[in-house]
């Protein structure tokens, strides 16, 4: 018995980071994988014959389902081509998203047509990361904590994407029409997954909600949907979905264990953050603490371009002031949630008439500006970007084509090597 050959799963990231945890998954298992910033092209097609995955990383997480209409359809068109047996929606194992911004339900009922498949596997759980499903509702771990994703301390009070529904059945069905089934924990540790997945189909469910809350059941999820997957089969999950299917392939032999990971050496790195995240919050001061150079930001001044050009080419000065007096450069718009830059800057938004999609836009593009003008000037040659919907736009304004991971830092975080057109680029490390 083997895995088939050529591309395994193609799979389209909500956001950069989390495009990026479904790359060092597969590829740090041993099954080369790029991600690419834009679906590849003909040209790329002939590269990157011998990869197992190919992704493209969006910014949907982000956007109304107006926009998913005109952007995403022809994206789901081309990861088609590529003939993967498995193909992805990539979506934040905190689930965020709403009716309104990031519709994991809308981004379905545009896949399903074009990826197929009889029945559409739905894993949000990553229990390595400390995401958990039972019974259909999500927990998460924040401080050691565990909460229901509806309790989070984060996920509640989300800026753009709050969680007031536990069960991600009821959470998904504001956001489709679809039935959708459920294959629980018990059912997967008694060996009566498939008969639960035979139910639920009968049901007439079309997408199928699988818990995982440990490696017995995440193995048992990707049997589920290994053995079920027929000629091609569209799931829309979180990495969820890779922790499941490497826990079976490798139980069964078809891929063996992990290559030890390769040593980073420490240098100099330029870090750009536009999260609000408590995490990010925390690491940054662990980073100022540790000899950074901490340059806030004055967000609100990207509701005026020209304001915003110059707060940019001041960040940019600083931050080469600090990588030639030998520190690290940390540019960050806000410090964590409780930051009052966050509510100073929804009110700008707000008073300007701006959409606030535009505005984070040319945030994340000001991020990236500032880290593009520190590599072309030979400054630095590895970079950190905090924050999903800010990893999409810092990155496009540097230029990167793809990225694969070479250094696996901890679960879900590694520097990869980038690809692009523009020789000062080319080979740059990049963390997201």
């Amino acid at each position: 018995m083997s895995l088939p050959d050529g591309c395994l799963i193609a799979f389209y990231g909500d956001d950069f980071t989390g495009s990026s945890a479904v790359m060092e998954l597969l590829s740090f298992a041993g099954l080369p994988t790029e991600l690419f910033l834009a679906p590849p092209d003909e040209a790329d097609m002939a590269r990157i014959a011998d990869l197992r995955g190919v992704g493209v990383a969006g910014v949907a997480r982000a956007h109304s389902p107006e926009w998913m209409e005109a952007h995403l359809p022809p994206i789901f068109e081309k990861l088609g081509r590529l003939g993967a047996p498995i193909s992805q929606y990539k979506i934040c194992s905190t689930f965020d998203s709403s009716p309104r911004i990031g519709s994991i339900g809308k981004a379905i009922d545009l896949a399903a047509p074009v990826l197929g498949g009889a029945w559409h596997p739905f894993i949000v759980a990553a229990p390595s990361i400390h995401r958990y499903q039972f019974f259909g509702n999500l927990f998460a771990s924040a401080d050691g904590v565990g909460y229901r994703i509806d309790r989070h301390p984060t996920m509640s009070v989300h800026p753009s994407t709050p969680m007031d529904e536990g069960d991600v059945r009821l959470h998904l069905a504001k956001q489709t029409d679809k039935r959708i089934g459920l294959v629980d924990y018990f059912a997967l540790r008694n060996g009566r997954g498939d008969a639960a997945l035979e139910a639920a189909l009968a049901d007439g469910a079309e997408i199928v909600a699988i818990d995982a809350i440990d490696e017995m059941s995440l193995a048992a999820a990707g049997k589920l949907i290994w053995d079920n997957r027929g000629e091609r089969l569209f799931c829309p999950s979180s990495q969820g979905l890779q922790y499941a299917l490497l826990a079976y392939w490798r139980s069964i032999g078809l891929i063996g264990d992990p290559p030890p990971p390769k040593t980073a050496e420490p240098r100099p790195i330029a870090a750009v953050s536009g999260s609000c995240s408590p995490v990010t919050g925390r690491q940054i001061a662990w980073a100022e603490a540790k000899g950074f150079k901490g340059i806030p930001i004055d967000a609100t001044a990207a509701v005026d371009e020209v304001r915003w050009q110059q707060v940019v080419e001041d960040a940019t000065q600083r931050s080469a002031d600090a990588l030639r007096d030998g520190s690290s450069t940390l540019v960050y718009t806000a410090s964590g949630p409780g930051d009052p830059a966050i509510p100073a800057l929804k009110a700008a938004i707000r008073d300007s008439g701006l959409s606030e999609d535009s505005v984070n836009a040319r945030i994340g593009a000001g991020l990236g500006a500032v880290l593009r003008a520190l590599v072309e000037a030979g400054r630095i040659g590895r970079v950190a970007i905090a924050g999903g919907d800010t990893s999409g736009n810092a990155i496009s304004e540097l230029g990167v084509s793809s990225l694969r991971a070479e250094h696996e830092l901890g679960p879900a975080c590694s520097i990869s090597r980038a690809s692009s057109r523009e020789n000062r680029i080319d080979g740059l490390e990049v963390a997201l």
